[in-house]
């Protein structure tokens, strides 16, 4: 099939726009939470498991979906994890029952691995001088998705029934899959080798074993013998997968790239930013929803609250060139630390400041600020310290750790609010103190996050092709480029 010239915009455009896509289908089902136990017969600890799939299936496929498309090609990759996510989405829609949904939704979590795939690709196909916009608006996606996504579900919802959503999903990702091999060329940038299976098994035992408690914590009960013995499980297993990665010639994560400084610690700060951006949305929606009686609460309906949120997702947008140039100016670390710095003192003031509407939109609205300008310096740090081999694999790492950020920071925040709560008319919400422990925390998890930034090398900018950092092992040459390096 003959490949399209296209420009750079137009790759950047369907490439974020698969990332916008992923975003949207990650919290597809969330407006429907409260009514999917009738709809689906089933209760709702059971209905939970649909947005429970989707983390779990998300956070295995990410590394090693990532990991896999250095090595055979990564639009190949893109490809066939589009193809999952949109299969996904039929078979929810035309099943409309508990199994098939439960199933799609899983299917749906494989698309989370084509943000990461996304950003290799753009770095091999981009010229130099697009490229930091182009991964600040890929890395957008994330935050921008997540915000846009709760308010055109719950239309789409009330319209047309919910399967609707799943049908929509479907349209668009089945457009993507006859759109990106017309207009994509596959990357020249493949590192054949022997894929680690024995290494991809461990690591999904661990993510799983890890994942299910963070997610069910709080209905299980965090001292149940499920949460200690999937904890448990997870840290044995982390302990045979680790020594594994060092020993083999070709790990499915290369600890030695990982553990280098610049990558480490973008990674630890990366976590951090995670839980202040997946804060905002759980304490933006509290505040706006909750009864008035609460002592914080603005008492919005649903659809209202919605709309409130939308401005902080198009401020990721908004801010999306202005990273770019930041980077290309000052390079990721500096840009790293800014964003950091803007999430911690709007937490700060947020402390003390949601009395009005106005008040809690412009705190979410800096939030997504700070976490646009951080999520755009994060690949750009991560891709100047790996090879060109691990690419697609450094990426999927990091984010891999955003993903735990987010999740173990839902798991904190549904604990604080569970903690402290105060009861209006017979129904339990959190208490105002229950709303200031969360911004403190919010503020103290940002801190962290500059902290780690700081001790990251005052690198950043992209580097031209002859000055890339490199890293062992080499990448195994094809045969024929083999046979023509010997060539006299």
């Amino acid at each position: 099939m003959s490949v399209l010239r296209v420009p750079s915009w137009a790759t950047m455009a369907i490439l974020t726009s698969c990332g916008m896509l992923v975003s949207l289908q990650q919290t597809l089902v969330i407006p429907l939470l409260p009514d999917l136990p009738e709809i689906l017969d089933v209760s709702a600890d059971d209905a939970s498991w649909l947005v429970t799939a989707t983390l779990l299936t998300g956070a295995v496929a990410t590394p090693i979906v990532s990991r896999m498309a250095d090595m055979y090609g990564k639009r190949k990759m893109l490809l066939v994890s589009l193809a999952v996510m949109t299969v996904g989405s039929l078979i929810a829609a035309l099943g409309a029952n508990f199994p098939a949904m439960l199933l799609g939704r899983a299917m749906q979590g494989f698309g989370a691995s084509l943000i990461p795939v996304g950003m290799s690709i753009m770095r091999d196909q981009l010229p130099r001088e697009k490229l930091a916009g182009g991964i600040a608006l890929m890395s957008a996606t994330l935050g921008i998705g997540s915000a846009l996504g709760l308010p055109l579900s719950g239309v789409l919802y009330s319209a047309f029934g919910w399967t609707s959503l799943f049908w929509a999903t479907a349209l668009v990702g089945t457009f993507f899959l006859i759109a990106i091999p017309l207009t994509l060329d596959e990357s020249t940038e493949r590192f054949p080798g022997r894929f680690d299976i024995v290494g991809a098994l461990l690591l999904t035992v661990v993510l799983v074993s890890l994942l299910l408690p963070l997610s069910k914590g709080a209905t299980w009960g965090w001292t149940s013998g499920q949460v200690i013995g999937l904890t448990a499980l997870s840290l044995i297993c982390l302990t045979i997968w680790v020594p594994l990665q060092l020993r083999i010639r070709e790990p499915m994560v290369n600890l030695r790239t990982a553990l280098r400084r610049p990558v480490l610690f973008t990674n630890i700060s990366s976590y951090f930013v995670g839980v202040g951006m997946f804060l905002n949305g759980l304490v933006t929606t509290q505040e706006l929803q909750v009864p008035t009686e609460t002592g914080y609460g603005l008492a919005l309906p649903v659809a209202v609250a919605g709309l409130a949120m939308v401005p902080g997702g198009l401020m990721m947008l908004v801010f999306s060139p202005v990273s770019a140039r930041m980077l290309n100016r000052w390079g990721g670390k500096t840009v790293l630390l800014s964003g950091g710095t803007v999430m911690g003192l709007t937490y700060l003031w947020r402390m003390f400041n949601n009395d009005a509407v106005w008040q809690v939109m412009l705190g979410n609205m800096l939030v997504s600020v700070g976490s646009a300008i951080a999520f755009a310096a994060m690949p750009t740090l991560v891709m100047a310290a790996s090879p060109r081999s691990e690419t697609a694999s450094a990426n999927g790492l990091n984010a891999l750790v955003r993903s735990l950020g987010t999740s173990s920071g839902s798991a904190v925040v549904a604990l604080i609010f569970a903690s402290l709560t105060v009861t209006v008319n017979g129904v339990v919400f959190p208490s105002a103190q229950a709303m200031f422990t969360a911004h403190s925390l919010g503020m103290a998890v940002c801190v962290a996050s500059v902290l780690f930034a700081l001790i990251v090398p005052a690198r950043g900018h992209h580097k031209k092709d002859d000055e890339e950092t490199t890293v062992e092992p080499a990448p195994v040459l094809s045969t024929e480029k083999a046979q023509k390096k010997v060539e006299p």
